[in-house]
């Protein structure tokens, strides 16, 4: 009985050994990890695929606190996309879904957008002096000096022209302070831009804006003017539309609609001046930044709380478009002034993160 016990074990012994040879020469294949892929909602239609909280595993249980802080910070919309899809769509004091509200500044990454798909079209390249394409004497400063501005200065605030006398953008008003590429300031002359693109497509800003860029990724809204701006206006979803074409690197469900390497040098460090603006975007992760209306150097970075890649458009009174690639994540802010008016960035952006990362953290 013992012997016949001991020829068992063996031949098990013997089976197990085959079989662990067998897999060493033949190992098992690994299953390959699927990856969600981006989603992106029709054109044409408002109906948008939607994510759980639960399922991405974010808290549930810090929603309310986050969505008290925007109530009572003046909100009017706030969307969280994930690979495209909706997590969180929420609207606050009368606002809904169809309701329009302006972007203010944050409509500046609109016209750095579209001077890029002019530029792909050949119609003009940002390296060449703006005068080239609208004609001398756009500005009051000396033509030596004019000459020297680049459509490349107007995407990225340095054009050298002076940034103290409002938003004007009529010759006289805009002056000489230094030359091109010396200095960052913020200042509405980059709406030049506007025209440069106006005059090399023999189409109006909006006609051309609206068959390139608008219609392509199913926005809807119009440019209105407002004073010496011409501003954009459009519903949370078609702001998030554009936010989920910037995650993209420009591309929209397949089609490239943006040059990619346009786009990956449009929210990168533009300058060495300040480090934390692209071509109209602003940028965190960085050293140091500049604030629009001075000349001082902030050390840090432009927003603490948020991931050192985010990317974003900041318009006045707290308008947002926040991008972060390594979260596949796009979140839009729409609404009144979170405490006082300002131009851009606040420190609203920091405390709402801090909220936002109770919830996806």
């Amino acid at each position: 009985m013992k012997t016949k016990v001991f020829f068992a074990a063996l031949l098990s012994l013997s089976l197990i050994n085959c079989s662990s040879g067998d897999d060493a020469e033949n190992p098992a294949q690994e299953i390959p990890t699927v990856s969600e892929a981006m989603y992106f909602p029709a054109n044409g239609s408002d109906v948008w695929e939607t994510k759980s909280l639960m399922g991405l595993n974010w808290h549930q249980n810090k929603v309310p606190d986050l969505l008290n802080y925007l109530e009572s910070k003046h909100s009017k919309s706030f969307i969280i996309l994930q690979n495209g899809k909706i997590v969180m769509e929420y609207y606050f004091n009368g606002h809904t879904s169809t309701t329009p509200w302006y972007w203010a500044s944050a409509g500046k990454t609109l016209t750095s957008a579209v001077t890029g798909i002019a530029e792909q079209e050949g119609f003009l390249s940002i390296n060449s002096k703006v005068s080239q394409y609208i004609g001398a004497g756009w500005t009051a400063a000396p033509l030596a000096k004019e000459n020297l501005i680049t459509c490349k200065n107007l995407l990225t605030m340095t054009s050298g022209l002076d940034d103290s006398l409002g938003d004007d953008v009529s010759p006289s008003n805009l002056q000489y302070k230094a030359d091109a590429g010396t200095r960052w300031a913020y200042h509405n002359v980059y709406v030049k831009l506007q025209d440069v693109v106006a005059a090399t497509t023999g189409q109006s800003w909006s006609q051309y804006f609206n068959i390139k860029l608008r219609d392509k990724v199913g926005m809807s809204g119009s440019w209105i003017q407002n004073g010496d701006n011409s501003v954009y206006w459009s519903t949370a979803k078609s702001m998030a539309r554009f936010g989920l074409l910037a995650l993209n690197n420009g591309n929209w469900n397949g089609n490239q609609i943006i040059n990619p390497t346009y786009f990956q040098a449009a929210t990168i460090t533009s300058q060495n001046i300040n480090p934390a603006y692209g071509y109209l975007w602003w940028l965190n992760g960085k050293s140091s930044y500049h604030m629009p209306q001075t000349q001082f150097q902030f050390n840090g970075k432009l927003i603490p709380n948020a991931p050192d890649d985010l990317f974003c458009a900041l318009g006045k009174n707290d308008q947002k478009i926040y991008v972060v690639p390594s979260r596949k994540i796009v979140i839009i802010r729409m609404g009144d002034a979170a405490d006082s008016a300002n131009l851009a960035l606040s420190d609203f952006d920091n405390v709402l993160w801090q909220k936002i990362n109770a919830v996806i953290n």
